[in-house]
Formats: structure tokens, sequence, C-alpha cells
């Protein structure tokens, strides 16, 4: 959440950057951020100064005693009852305030960093490089019309996977229901491959590896801004009040919750292979047939905490791993720089990567790479001390996905199909051992 030093000092700043955002009511929610603030305050003057007097009344009873003046002795016992009273109940409206200021900061959205173009939604995303032509200044999803020459026609990876047995949807709807496909044979070693493949090439970027959970309590999912912002996508197991991870950048990131670390830690660069769960609500038609839209799915997180100074330098790190995946995966792509109003609620910038469908004819998000800023960290109270002055401050988290496999598999197979089979990519085929699905 936004921190109340930045909405107080810089309030101008924090309300032009939620209506970059498109936030409903940037204006009003900053205002009451601000009032409710004010009570908090005004109730810790009076208590301050309310125990101030009680302590002042209690000195003064031990001198009236042995002076003598009992009588005088207890009216200040009996005034000292009253401030404790007053005390207590100005203790309760303290804490009400602070829960109500928390409560009211969880609803406002990060705001973005100044380089994130203006923009209502996707069509005004600007596409900042691509491996079919020189992007220009000012390209815009909306007009973006370049993409990969198509000769003759493409089968869907639906009706590839069914030709070469590699998936089967209908056994994924009979044993669970529709969204949890099942993978066989090559279709089974393509994902472990990729898998493999991904997690090899973090460890050689220097990213160290976890395997997490894969259910969260409602405390990592409120510290990295799933709750209560996006509880309707996750699964919830009631009973125990746990969440079924919508992706492994939370209970990495919460790895470092209510944590403080030396700044000679930092950038700490960490990556996870988990199955991601979503409910994916309302979620229909066929832009979500086949690998589209799941709500099971295999996914390559990566997750950097890092200091100020120098998040953007990770961020660009980050953005060149992914870039350098999908290169050697020979895959056509391109890279989008969100708008405004098209970003996340945590994040401050964010870079979408896309790759070509030929068979579907459309372009498929499989990463999203974000910097936060303090965003999550002042919800985790994940800080730092420096190594200069020993001072605490709030970490800039990072992470991004390296890679998703759903619509990956989707484009292989689309992409590299031929009249004797699924050409596997050079860079793949030391994992999967084999050079062709035929």
């Amino acid at each position: 959440m936004l921190t109340l030093k930045l909405i107080t000092e810089e309030t101008e700043r924090v309300i032009k950057g939620l209506q970059k955002k498109h936030f409903s009511g940037a204006e009003e929610a900053v205002e009451k951020a601000i009032a409710i603030d004010k009570m908090r305050r005004d109730a810790q003057t009076k208590l301050d100064a309310t125990l101030a007097e009680s302590k002042k009344y209690a000195a003064e009873i031990g001198k009236l005693m042995k002076a003598g003046q009992k009588a005088e002795a207890e009216a200040a016992k009996a005034e000292v009852a009253k401030l404790k009273t007053a005390a207590a109940e100005l203790e309760q409206k303290k804490a009400e305030a602070e829960a109500a200021l928390t409560a009211h900061l969880c609803t406002i959205p990060n705001i973005p960093y100044d380089e994130v173009p203006e923009g209502a939604g996707a069509e005004d995303n600007v596409v900042v490089k691509s491996s079919l032509r020189e992007c220009k200044p000012g390209d815009t999803v909306g007009n973006w019309d370049t993409v990969p020459a198509n000769g003759e026609a493409k089968l869907p990876h639906w009706e590839l996977a069914k030709k070469y047995n590699l998936i089967d949807f209908d056994l994924g709807v009979k044993i669970t229901g529709a969204g949890f496909p099942v993978y066989v044979g090559k279709g089974a070693q393509l994902q472990r491959a990729l898998i493999n493949f991904f997690l090899a090439e973090a460890s050689k970027a220097g990213y160290t590896e976890i395997m997490p959970p894969t259910v969260v309590n409602a405390a990592s999912g409120y510290g990295t801004g799933q709750l209560p912002d996006k509880e309707g996508q996750m699964y919830h197991c009631e009973v125990d009040d746990l969440y079924l991870i919508p992706t492994a950048e939370v209970p990495v990131t919460n790895i470092y919750r209510d944590v403080i670390l030396d700044e000679k830690q930092l950038p700490i660069k960490n990556c996870a292979y988990t199955q991601c769960f979503r409910r994916e609500a309302g979620s229909y038609g066929k832009d979500v047939r086949g690998l589209n839209r799941l709500h099971e799915f295999s996914k390559i997180e990566i997750v950097r905490i890092d200091t100020p100074e120098h998040s953007a330098e990770s961020h660009k790190e980050m953005l060149n791993h992914v870039e350098g995946l999908l290169q050697k995966l020979e895959l056509p792509y391109r890279i989008l720089r969100l708008c405004g109003g098209d970003q996340s609620f945590t994040s401050a910038i964010c870079y979408d990567f896309e790759v070509y469908s030929e068979a579907q004819g459309r372009w498929l998000e499989v990463s999203s790479v974000s910097n936060f800023d303090t965003y999550q960290a002042n919800r985790l109270k994940c800080r730092y001390r420096r190594s200069e002055d020993k001072k605490v401050q709030l970490c800039h988290t990072l992470n991004g996905s390296a890679l998703a496999l759903p619509r990956i598999v989707a484009a292989i197979l689309e992409n590299f199909q031929t009249a004797d089979g699924i050409r596997i990519p050079k860079a793949l085929q030391q994992y999967t051992g084999f050079e062709m699905i035929d």
C-alpha cells in the first residue's frame, strides 16, 4: 500500500498518479486517508496529554498522603481514575482510526511511474520492442498491424494436441472440470522440458531456486496485494482459511515479510516453479479455448527484493532475461509497456511479453514483469538496513513470469507445426530428448 508519508507530502502527485491509473474517486480517496490520519493523530495528542496529566496526579498522591492531606489525596486518586478512563477511550479511538486507515489504504492502488503511458485499456499499451520489426515511438496495440507471414493454413493447438495425443481436455473435464487439462506422453514431456529449461536458465542468471507451498494463509495474500483486492479470483479452502496460490510471487515474496535485511544482501534473486490456480470467474468464449486460459497451470516465477536506487536496473535485467528465453525458443514476440489504465492494482510499472499464435492469428500474453516500488514492501513490512547510516527503510519488490507454460506450449505447437510433425526448438531438445513430435 502507499505510505502515509507519500500521501501527505506529495498529495498532488498521488492524486495525478491515481487518475492516470483511472482509479475512480482518486481525490476523495486521498482526502479520506488524510482525514482519518488526522483523527488518529488528534487521538494520539490527546492521549499523550491525558497520560502526562495522570502521571502528574499520581506523583502528587504520595506527597499528599505523607503530608496528612488524606482528603486531597483521595481527590487526586479520583482524578487519576477519571484520566485512566479517558485514556482508555482515547486508546480505543486511536486503535479504531489506525484500523480504519489501514483498511482504507488497502483500497487505494499503487501509483504509476512517470514513464507509464496514458491510456484507459489494452488498446493503449505501447509496443516498445518486437522481434518482427523496429518499433516507432507511439506504436500502440491499437494501431499495431504487423504479424508473422502465414503461408499455408495452420491448425490450432487444441487440434494438434488431439492429433498427436498430447493433451486430453475432455479427460480433464471428467476428472475435475473445464480448465484442468491432462498432459499425455510427449505433451507431458514437453511440459517437463520447459520447466527444466526455464529453471536452468534462471539458475545461470543467478536466481536461487525456491520450492514453496502452493497454499498460503490470508496474511501472505494480504502482503502481496491479492487480498483484499482479488479474493474472488483465488480458490479458498474455507475450513482452514487457506488460499491456493495464483502465482509463486505470493509465497516467495512473503519469505521476506516482517524481515529487516542488510543492504549487502540485496538484490535478492529467487525463482520458483509451482502449479498456479486461478478461478478466472466470468471467462468464456473463443479466446479462452484450449490452453489460452486455464484454472490450473505451471509457471516459473522470478522475484527480486532490491534497494530503491537499484530496482530500475533489476527490472531491466529481468526484462532482458525473459526476452532471452523467447529468443532461445525461436518464438515471434513483442514487448508492451502497459498504460496506466491497464496496469495491475499493485504495480508501479509493468511490461507484458506476448508471443504470436499463427493458427489463432492473435497475440498471447506469456509474461508480465513488474516493479512494485515500495507498495508491496509496505504491506509486507519488508525492509533493509542501509550500510552507510544504518537507517531502516522499505525495499522495492519485483517479479515476473519466466515463463508461464500454457501459452508457450500453444505457440510452440502452432508455430512449429510442419507436414512431418511438430519441430522442437533447438534449445529445448536436450530437455525433451526428442527433436520432433510425430
